[in-house]
């Protein structure tokens, strides 16, 4: 099939199909720029060369050989196994050589692009498309030399843009990688500049700036290192970028005084990797087929359609608990609400609501006041239901009310009692009457800023049920944390036991209510109720 039928074939399934081709969302991209220590000036040692199965760049030079003892040839806007040297065929190792290996070994099943452009010895000024032309114009003629790798003109900005547009074709633009300053860092206006073409970068391609996290690099710190003092302005940087990371040089060796050694590279590229996975979403897409560069076709999955609304896993069923982050499929609008648009989380679910791995599993968290969640769920007894929840965050701050049949039940707030966000404590939510059958449980936030690992639904406890837990626990010791519950479900504090017998719990519960009465005292583990009398 010629390809002119290829084209025809392929735009009649689509028509008929209704769905686009789209990057791969393994195929995760980084734009690396800068001057010399990021073009590469480390030595090139035994196993640098080797390609790695999954990192790959695409290249802004020609080059027919290359430094070193590889055979991989370069073509400009081609990809190629990525190798040093990256950046123009006789420089050496960058840090962009094992920022991307140590990025490939973290996240199996994610390829690694580079987009690699830097020029040794230049200014920010080269990578502002408002000012590059008046600087390259009075440049020395090594740098014009290897500006024109890139550009014919000089024009190192156009070339990101063009190799930027080309990489989306295939993968997605995950971050930017950056090492400069050596020439003319350190101020205010330096810092503004970097912003400035970091940001004029993102719109031309149409990326959001809380999707594309900034790493940038420190300066060699050796005792006669030229630009240490420069490192509080790499640092300053974080006030200008909405994700952003440092990579430290703390401890790394010099070739001389603007360039690191070969290990130094190697370490400072690990370096980069850490600070990046600390602000990417790391999901894997189980459906997309594997990063094919030499035919883009076969590197693209389609959109999925939007998820049919229903629970995630199964209907929950009442009495028992809801798992906070198993809310419905069905996606924004339809199933949650989430203010933030960027996964903070990146864990368990790849869409906007925020999930993290808590102590004791997994956890909604990040939350903002009017987001919500719904859940489906099936009463399988009617009657009267005690409320409760597992969730931790600061005194007085965070909140949440929940929604059957989108009819508030209560005038509850649950709030977290705990030190803070990570000390996840039960607290009460009230009770609830409840009809057998289906029904749609609806958690929205109204004070920002409390994590939730679940809410229980348990049917409300008579007073024979009572005294029998009473008896039963004449005799035993009780340690750890527990909450301290009116029988009307109110929630009244928080008291630590140590193998108190059941005379001590009593004196506590006492100094915690100076009340007659009789007092729930729960944790996660167990519940029992003690008769305070003065």
């Amino acid at each position: 099939m010629n390809i002119w039928a290829k084209i025809a074939a392929l735009s009649i399934a689509t028509l008929f199909s209704g769905v686009f081709a789209a990057p791969n969302p393994n195929f995760h991209i980084y734009l690396a720029y800068g001057q010399s220590n990021m073009a590469g000036a480390g030595g090139i040692e035994n196993g640098d060369q080797v390609p790695h199965d999954r990192f790959l760049m695409i290249s802004g030079v020609d080059c027919n050989s290359r430094k070193g003892n590889t055979d991989i040839k370069l073509s400009k806007g081609k990809w190629a196994k990525a190798v040093p040297p990256m950046f123009h065929c006789y420089e050496g190792l960058s840090v962009a050589d094992y920022f991307g290996r140590y990025m490939a070994d973290s996240l199996p099943g994610i390829t690694i692009g580079i987009i690699p452009v830097a020029v040794g010895g230049t200014s920010i000024k080269l990578f502002d498309k408002d000012q590059w032309q008046s600087y390259y114009s009075t440049a020395a003629d090594w740098l014009q030399s290897w500006a024109k790798d890139y550009d014919p003109d000089g024009n190192n900005y156009k070339a990101i843009i063009a190799l930027g547009k080309k990489a989306m074709e295939v993968g997605v633009i995950k971050g930017v990688i950056f090492h400069q300053g050596e020439s003319d860092g350190g101020d205010d206006n330096w810092k503004r500049t970097v912003h400035k073409t970091y940001a004029d970068m993102l719109n031309e391609w149409g990326l959001a700036e809380e999707d594309v996290p900034f790493v940038a690099g420190e300066m060699l710190q050796t005792s006669n290192a030229c630009c240490g003092s420069k490192n509080g302005a790499v640092n300053g940087l974080k006030d200008y970028f909405k994700k952003f990371g440092v990579a430290s040089s703390q401890g790394l060796g010099g070739i001389d005084v603007y360039h690191f050694d070969h290990n130094g590279y190697v370490t400072l590229g690990k370096r980069y990797a850490e600070q990046m996975l600390k602000l990417i979403d790391r999901t894997v897409d189980p459906n997309a087929p594997p990063v094919d560069v030499e035919d883009p076709n076969n590197s693209t999955v389609p959109d999925e359609p939007p998820e049919e609304y229903g629970p995630y896993n199964n209907v929950i069923q009442i009495p028992g608990t809801v798992e906070a982050e198993n809310y419905n499929k069905g996606g924004a609008g339809v199933a949650y609400s989430d203010m933030d648009k960027t996964n903070q989380g990146t864990q368990y679910r790849g869409d906007q609501v925020d999930i993290y791995m808590a102590g004791m599993g997994m956890a909604v968290g990040y939350t903002e006041a009017t987001e919500w969640m719904k859940y489906s769920i099936n009463v399988t007894e009617a009657g009267e239901y005690d409320i409760s929840a597992n969730v931790s965050g600061t005194n007085g701050t965070g909140s949440f009310v929940l929604y059957i049949d989108d009819t508030r039940f209560g005038d509850e707030i649950i709030a977290p009692v705990g030190p803070d966000y990570d000390t996840y404590v039960e607290v009460s939510g009230g009770k609830v009457n409840l009809t057998a059958g289906a029904h749609e449980l609806k958690l929205e936030i109204n004070n920002n800023w409390i994590n939730i690992d679940w809410v229980k639904f348990t049917k409300t406890t008579t007073h024979n049920q009572i005294n029998t837990k009473l008896s039963s626990n004449l005799a035993q010791t009780f340690d750890g944390i527990y909450t301290v519950y009116g029988l009307s479900g109110t929630q009244i504090g928080i008291i630590q036991l140590d193998k108190a017998n059941l005379q001590t719990v009593k004196q506590k519960v006492l100094n915690l209510t100076r009340d007659n009465g009789m007092f729930l005292l729960k944790n996660s583990s167990h519940s029992f109720v003690v008769n305070i009398k003065k």
